[in-house]
């Protein structure tokens, strides 16, 4: 799919990721061992006495592992995907073991910069979703693309 521009886009666009990552315990402790080292990250035994019930991801783990997914989707603003802030960030349910994650991606706005004529922003949710079809992450971000060169 080729780069899109600013112009390119528009609010109900929906873009989807063929890419799956499968998360087992060994990722979640290694991330949590270096970015996030709290009980219910690193040990099994010590998190099924926790909130979580059961070892689960770190929600920033999820965040970097959707990252990766949105770069390998079917969204491919010219430039990259150059964030500009989020509206929201959740996690409704946690990453467990053996899940497989996916996302995909609408576009909820489109408008040109009023400072820079050059470029605009792109306001898209992209939800990560695991095996099941439940929804893992959702965030509402906004990404800054160039409008197409006169």
């Amino acid at each position: 799919m080729p780069s899109l521009y600013l112009e390119d886009f528009e609010p109900g666009q929906r873009f989807t990721g063929s890419t799956r990552v499968r998360i087992d315990d060994e990722r979640i402790k290694a991330f949590a061992a270096e970015f996030d080292p709290q009980p219910f990250h690193l040990d099994a035994l010590a998190a099924s006495a926790t909130f979580f019930g059961g070892l689960a991801a770190s929600g920033w783990h999820t965040a970097a592992v959707t990252m990766r997914l949105l770069v390998d989707s079917e969204f491919k603003p010219v430039g990259g995907i150059v964030g500009a802030g989020f509206d929201e960030l959740r996690w409704p349910r946690p990453v467990r073991p053996g899940d497989e994650l996916h996302v995909e991606s609408e576009v909820l706005e489109v408008r040109p910069s009023k400072s820079r004529p050059d470029q605009g922003l792109v306001k898209v949710r992209t939800n990560t979703l695991n095996q099941h079809g439940e929804v893992v992450q959702t965030s509402v971000g906004n990404l800054v693309v160039p409008r197409r060169p006169a």
